[in-house]
């Protein structure tokens, strides 16, 4: 067996997009518009769909909230163990100060990679609220951290591994459930970009 052998694809192209659609119209209606609200993606597929959202709330509302790109390597409970953790450039070109951060990830599991990014947040002010939006949320959390927008609920094993793929950055959109081999660590997908994409 590779050291990820595809189980399932619990979410096409179409059903993200949808999913998209309607994450767009909670955080629209939850925030009473688009003139608080400023989206920040984790890094590597959670700052795609940062920038995802933000067009289509600028469909809506004709008003296209602040986007950044927050890597959240070195915030990491686990750093000291990491050997050369994979470093990717934050990216916030606005102040976070008084603003309603919505911090926006691909896969939601033990919820370590969001305590990491709100600390990170932290350390470019004070945000009048955070919120959470995330495509997937495939539970075995092991803190208490919960999102606000959903795009699917995926039941997993913890030997599973769940993964976004994006046409931008993967030649093709699309979730999948893969089993991981004995000994392989669970986390996000390498970015690899296509070519003419930066």
């Amino acid at each position: 067996m590779t050291a990820f052998e595809t189980k399932s694809i619990v979410m096409d192209a179409q059903a993200i997009e949808r999913a998209l659609v309607r994450m767009t119209h909670e955080i629209l209606e939850k925030n009473k518009g688009a003139l608080s609200i400023a989206l920040v993606g984790i890094v590597t597929r959670g700052d795609q769909l940062a920038m995802s959202l933000a067009k289509r709330i600028e469909e809506l509302e004709g008003v296209r909230p602040p986007v950044g790109s927050l890597d959240i390597s070195f915030y990491r409970d686990d750093v000291a163990f990491r050997i050369a953790p994979e470093v990717h450039r934050t990216t916030i070109p606005f102040s976070v100060d008084g603003r309603t951060i919505i911090l926006v990830d691909d896969i939601l599991y033990t919820g370590r990679t969001i305590r990491a990014a709100m600390d990170a947040i932290m350390d470019y002010g004070r945000p009048s609220s955070i919120q959470l939006a995330v495509l997937v949320d495939r539970g075995h959390r092991e803190l208490p951290i919960r999102a606000d927008y959903v795009g699917k609920n995926v039941p997993s094993a913890p030997s599973e591994h769940v993964r976004l793929f994006l046409e931008e950055v993967d030649g093709r959109s699309s979730v999948e459930v893969l089993q991981a081999a004995p000994g392989e660590r669970i986390g996000s997908a390498p970015l690899r970009l296509k070519r003419g994409v930066s």
